[in-house]
């Protein structure tokens, strides 16, 4: 059976507990023979609609480095910048490579290319959500924190696509997820309702001071994303008073850590002092996006 990477439930239960394992032994056997490679022989196409720095980067080395051969097809660089329909460009890729990373701006374009490949699909981001990110966020706050389970989680700012996986995973791992969202940009209802269902323990609020009280972890992204910049003005008023700055953190728990996806935009969604601070462990988290990335090409593949 192929196995597309959409979401986390995707993974399976337990899967994501597994996928930590497995980031977590690629971490610690990397540049050693105990290093696993289960890509040998293999190609894969990393398909990118949005520009990347991490994702495109994590992806490059984590195929190298498990033997594989990457193959980087950019939106301007191929003739999906030309209006070539999502279908054609996937029944072409599947009958010459093994797997594809797709980052898009359209979760309906990921799903027609799953449609159409007939190989393995990892989403890579959409606008509906991030799960590969936030797989590199579970594995940081384990390796820092010791645990996953029993900590506070807040989110500060846009209900976007990181704040919807986000909610996912506190829905497939029980966790108390509190997020502080301006009304009018509120993550996805649905997702939220199949959290709950799931035994999330999540509250939405308005004033960001009042999500992170106590919080062991706390995550924010950017206000305006790519393909956002038209409502930059609009958001920046709207997200008034959600700097996560010392101020703010000084309420979340004593020995809490920040996360950051990146890129991070200084003096709007988080100030220089946190992101450069002792509870910041953006860098770590970066790094983890390719050990994460490699648990998740060996899950794909079978290993």
């Amino acid at each position: 059976m192929t196995r597309h990477f959409i979401e986390l439930a995707d993974l399976g239960e337990g899967g994501i507990v597994r996928a930590l394992d497995s980031a977590d032994h690629f971490l610690e056997t990397r540049g050693t023979s105990e290093h696993p490679r289960p890509l040998t022989g293999k190609s894969i196409s990393l398909v990118f609609q949005k520009a990347s720095t991490r994702t495109r980067l994590s992806l490059e080395v984590a195929v190298s480095e498990l033997g594989g051969h990457p193959v980087v097809l950019t939106s301007s660089g191929s003739q999906l910048g030309r209006g070539e329909p999502i279908k054609d460009t996937a029944r072409v890729l599947g009958r010459m490579v093994h797997g594809i990373t797709f980052r898009t701006f359209s979760h309906g374009e990921l799903m027609e290319m799953v449609d159409f490949a007939g190989v393995p699909v990892l989403n890579a981001l959409t606008d509906a959500g991030h799960p590969m990110q936030i797989l590199a966020d579970l594995q940081t706050v384990r390796r820092k924190l010791g645990k996953l389970a029993g900590l506070k989680y807040c989110w500060l700012g846009d209900g976007n696509n990181m704040a919807n996986s986000w909610i996912e995973a506190a829905g497939l791992l029980q966790l108390e997820l509190a997020l502080a969202c301006p009304e009018g940009y509120d993550p996805d209802a649905a997702v939220i309702s199949k959290a709950k269902e799931r035994g999330a323990k999540l509250s939405i609020a308005r004033r960001p001071e009042e999500a992170i009280e106590g919080a062991d972890v706390v995550s924010t992204d950017v206000f305006t994303s790519m393909g956002q910049e038209a409502e930059s003005a609009a958001r920046l008023k709207a997200f008034a008073g959600y700097e996560l700055n010392e101020t703010l953190l000084e309420k979340a728990a004593i020995k809490s850590i920040v996360l950051h996806c990146l890129p991070a935009h200084r003096g709007e969604e988080i100030s220089e002092a946190v992101l450069e601070g002792p509870h910041s462990v953006v860098w770590d988290e970066a790094e983890a996006r390719l050990h994460t990335s490699k648990a998740l090409f060996a899950w794909a593949f079978g290993g």
